[in-house]
């Protein structure tokens, strides 16, 4: 008597399921001891290989993955949506998600560098948890992001539906974060201020782009969410808590959620989300570049108000050079610092309806490059508060 095995496959969701089919005898191995530890080898993977197959087609449908592929096959720019990844293609990327590849960690989850079958290096988002009514917002906020183009947002590839919580896919951008530069004290001499102006001016653009075409507040603009190229070109990147504002509506109620420090405090009050919320957390982020002072922190004088506070105190009592970078006053010329000081002051107004828009934050920190790159950067330090 002979026993045998033959494995055939078929391709569903970028899954292999597996099946048994018929064999001849010719084809077979003997039975014995040996063939029977064999054969249940055999049957155990095929059984697991089953289960596995059954779950990712679970996890795929209690995702949102026949809504997204219906959404997908009837758009009508395909190449410019999201691409729905088999999770094999992703373990295979990242080396099954090892500890090797991780390049970004947080309460949100972890953040895997991967690189695909073409070579193309990727940036996985693997979120802790979501929640299950969510996921009809999950998959419109994937066709959302994947439908913004802008050179200063990172690009959402796609998104992966098979695992428990759906992995997101980034393009990778190479030069670590704002926050890094800012910071990290080996980096801090290549932070000019026409760099620092320019990593504005840009983070600025990309804000007032998603403000005006796509209606999405971000929530979380911070230095470490303001990715950089090797050309210091910016990426602003974690659309992880954004959320969608109807054209025809000015706010939303929504939960609280963002980064001390950073957060609007009006929206903190109140739940009330509106894009002036995002001016807000710009505002500090433009008062960490041109001070090089970290807004959330346990050292320094501004612990005992908060850096908001102390930023603006500051400005008042003319006492602005005393918190400044030492690169920024080395390369800034007074009259640009005090220009941008004062949008910052602009931005981060208690008020909501006094802060400007980041459509004329844009067009102020445009003017101010430009007024720049014409003037003799270097000039002797001299305060005057416009």
């Amino acid at each position: 008597m002979y026993v045998c095995v033959d494995w055939s496959t078929n391709v569903t969701y970028g899954i292999v399921p597996i099946y048994p089919i018929a064999c001849t005898r010719s084809q077979g191995f003997g039975t014995g001891p040996a063939a029977s530890i064999l054969l249940t080898l055999i049957l155990c993977w095929g059984l697991k290989q089953r289960r596995t197959i059954k779950s990712r087609e679970m996890f795929f449908t209690k995702n949102g993955g026949l809504i997204l592929q219906k959404i997908l096959f009837e758009s009508k720019q395909p190449s410019n949506m999201a691409k729905i990844f088999a999770a094999r293609i992703l373990e295979k990327a990242t080396n099954n998600f090892h500890k090797t590849n991780v390049v970004g960690q947080g309460g949100y989850g972890t953040v895997y560098k991967g690189k695909l079958e073409d070579d193309t290096m990727v940036a996985i988002k693997k979120s802790k948890s979501i929640d299950e009514s969510q996921i009809e917002q999950f998959i419109n906020e994937v066709i959302m992001l994947s439908e913004v183009s802008h050179p200063n947002i990172v690009k959402l590839l796609g998104c992966c539906l098979e695992t428990q919580t759906p992995l997101l896919v980034y393009e990778f951008v190479t030069n670590k974060t704002v926050f890094h530069h800012i910071h990290e004290k080996n980096n801090t001499s290549s932070m000019t201020f026409e760099r620092r102006l320019n990593i504005a001016t840009q983070t600025a653009k990309a804000l007032a782009h998603m403000h005006s075409t796509t209606q999405i507040i971000h929530r979380d603009i911070k230095s470490s969410n303001i990715l950089l190229t090797d050309d210091y070109i910016v990426k602003v990147s974690d659309f992880g808590i954004s959320r969608f504002i109807p054209a025809n509506q000015t706010h939303i109620q929504t939960l609280v959620h963002g980064t001390l420090g950073y957060i609007d405090p009006e929206y903190f009050r109140s739940g009330i989300l509106t894009e002036k919320s995002d001016v807000y957390s710009f505002g500090m982020f433009l008062v960490e570049l041109i001070t090089g002072r970290k807004v959330f922190s346990h050292d320094g004088t501004e612990s005992d108000l908060g850096l908001a506070m102390f930023f603006v105190l500051s400005l008042e009592r003319g006492c602005l050079i005393q918190i400044l970078h030492d690169q920024v006053k080395k390369d800034g010329i007074s009259d640009h610092i005090d220009y941008i000081a004062k949008i910052a002051k602009d931005c981060i107004e208690l008020e909501g309806k006094k802060r400007p828009t980041m459509e004329a934050v844009k067009k102020k920190l445009e003017q101010l490059r430009e007024s720049f790159i014409k003037s003799c950067p270097g000039e002797p330090w001299s305060y005057s508060l416009v």
